[in-house]
């Protein structure tokens, strides 16, 4: 592999999150690379109709179908709750593109949802004047995260929305593979007051400095909530039997097979997770205990996403001075912001083996939280 292909690969991992106020943690994605970015069309309209789960669901299978079409090679990647983006290198253009064209094929197929994708190249972002930096941070031993700095992310998503990246679906009856995608836990109910989903942005034309001055106070804000404001309880997130999200799996998961064989598959795995993981007993090789433990640890709830988005298990008096704060940055053209609160989080997981701990968990408010933020955000600026 050449030294651009191994760029992600290579790139150290930072375990602080409240580092990434530093634009020194972060570098330039190489020229050569590409820029996929998605996100479901009309996503406000379809949370507003009780479909949040399966617009995450729809968000998580972007990044689960160019896992698998990387073959295990290690690439960035964001789940932003109604899409995902992700960077990866030139060679792999073609095999991220069929994967991105399956999914929106499966996504109309399945759950009659519209799904806009594109690949758009670093080079077009530098070209507008814009950069694209990203850091890997270390959300636990075994997983980590992309975060994305510098504008060009936000400048390849409004460009997809305007029509000049983009394409079709590929044809009728293309499967994507989705191995590993999964959504068998039940939501997690708020312990300190709310689920607050946080959206915000930097002003057109802001001092990064600035910006990067107020994530840093609202971080600071979550350091006095339990866990930083994890909304995953720190032993795990609820677990029924039988799971919410059956049905939504199986329709992702099986393939050119029968939804109702798959959905049976589903049923007596989850059982069984189900048993292990009350009882505590190991069973070939799995632990329900330890991984119930390490989905927490493991859990992507807050990121960088040329911007700063969060999902907290948030108690009023902080929630208060989060807005009083942003209120404040807003007023003074430094942030755009949306906040959301719920009563629930949820989560979308891809899973490759029960057995080892490098499965990652998406995080979003159960009422489809960071869409419903960032639709306070469209509504300000229409205003």
């Amino acid at each position: 592999m050449g030294t651009s292909t191994r760029f992600y690969a290579d790139l150290p991992r930072t375990a602080s999150f409240d580092s990434l106020c530093d634009p020194a943690c972060f570098t330039a994605i190489p020229e050569d690379w590409l820029v996929g970015v998605s996100d479901v069309v009309n996503s406000t309209v379809e949370v507003a109709n009780g479909r949040y789960k399966t617009v995450n669901m729809v968000g998580a299978a972007v990044i689960s179908a160019q896992i698998n079409a990387a073959g295990g090679a290690p690439f960035p990647f964001v789940f932003g709750g109604d899409g995902a983006t992700f960077a990866i290198w030139s060679e792999q253009r073609a095999v991220a593109e069929d994967a991105l064209r399956a999914v929106q094929r499966w996504a109309a197929d399945e759950f009659e949802i519209g799904l806009r994708a594109g690949l758009v190249p670093v080079r077009d972002i530098l070209a507008a004047g814009l950069s694209i930096r990203v850091a890997r941070y270390q959300a636990s031993e075994t997983a980590d995260y992309a975060m994305f700095n510098g504008g060009g992310v936000s400048w390849a998503e409004s460009s997809l929305k305007s029509k000049n990246y983009g394409f079709d679906p590929a044809p009728a009856g293309t499967v994507p593979d989705l191995t590993g995608l999964s959504c068998r836990w039940s939501p997690t109910t708020a312990q300190n007051g709310t689920i607050l989903s946080l959206v915000m942005q930097p002003v057109g034309g802001v001092d990064g400095a600035r910006f990067t001055q107020v994530v840093g106070q609202v971080i600071a804000l979550t350091q006095g909530l339990a866990r930083g404001g994890h909304p995953v309880p720190a032993d795990g997130p609820g677990n029924r039997w039988p799971p919410p999200g059956v049905k939504l799996e199986a329709h992702a998961t099986k393939g050119d097979g029968s939804f109702s064989a798959t959905r049976r598959k589903i049923l007596l795995e989850t059982l069984l997770a189900w048993v292990l993981i009350r009882s505590g007993l190991t069973v070939g090789g799995f632990n329900g205990h330890h991984y119930a433990r390490t989905v927490s640890r493991n859990s992507d709830f807050r990121k960088y996403d040329d911007g700063l988005k969060m999902t907290l298990d948030c108690d009023p008096d902080t929630l208060r001075k989060i807005k009083a704060l942003l209120d404040k940055a807003q007023a003074d053209g430094v942030v755009d912001y949306g906040v959301f609160e719920q009563d629930q989080a949820m989560m979308t997981c891809i899973v490759p083996s029960v057995l080892t701990d490098d499965h990652i968990h998406f995080i979003d408010g159960a009422s489809g939280g960071y869409t419903q933020a960032a639709t306070m955000i469209k509504a300000r600026k229409r205003a």
